[in-house]
């Protein structure tokens, strides 16, 4: 969107805000399951004008069903880890053939969802210093939340 030369004259952080409203606005129409009419009422309160209104209903109902089916495979509340495994790899040569010496760690997160039960388990690459860096975050989640429960 900031490349688009046809908004080069607008200010990169009102055009950051006017997406995060265009985005909000879409996504909890799609939430609320919002008819055309609700939506150009909350526009018209908005002050755009019936032009604009029209151009967003037209595209909001030609995309709703797929939001709807995006919105619905995204689940009601976080996914929750079950298990944890990981292996360490080692790479030796990289795709031009140079010696790196590389040891990376390959990380699976087990994890179900309260909704729907289970998912995909999760998996990245990281580095030893990164993973040192998410276990370090890890613990100081769990010190906060054993402050929490104390309180």
């Amino acid at each position: 969107i900031l490349d688009d030369p046809d908004l080069k004259d607008i200010d990169p952080t009102v055009l950051k805000h006017c997406h995060a409203a265009a985005a909000t606005c879409i996504l909890e129409a799609g939430k609320q399951k919002a008819d055309v009419s609700a939506i150009s009422t909350c526009l018209e309160d908005c002050k755009l004008d019936k032009e604009r209104i029209e151009q967003f209903c037209t595209e909001y109902q030609k995309n709703k069903d797929a939001l709807e089916i995006l919105l619905g495979s995204i689940g009601r509340s976080p996914l929750h880890i079950t298990d944890v495994s990981w292996r360490l790899e080692y790479q030796i040569k990289n795709n031009q053939l140079h010696k790196t010496y590389q040891p990376s760690y390959l990380v699976t997160l087990n994890v179900e969802n309260s909704d729907s039960g289970s998912h995909p388990d999760v998996r990245f690459s990281c580095t030893m210093e990164q993973l040192q860096d998410l276990v370090g975050k890890l613990k100081d989640a769990a010190k906060s939340l054993e402050r929490a429960t104390q309180m």
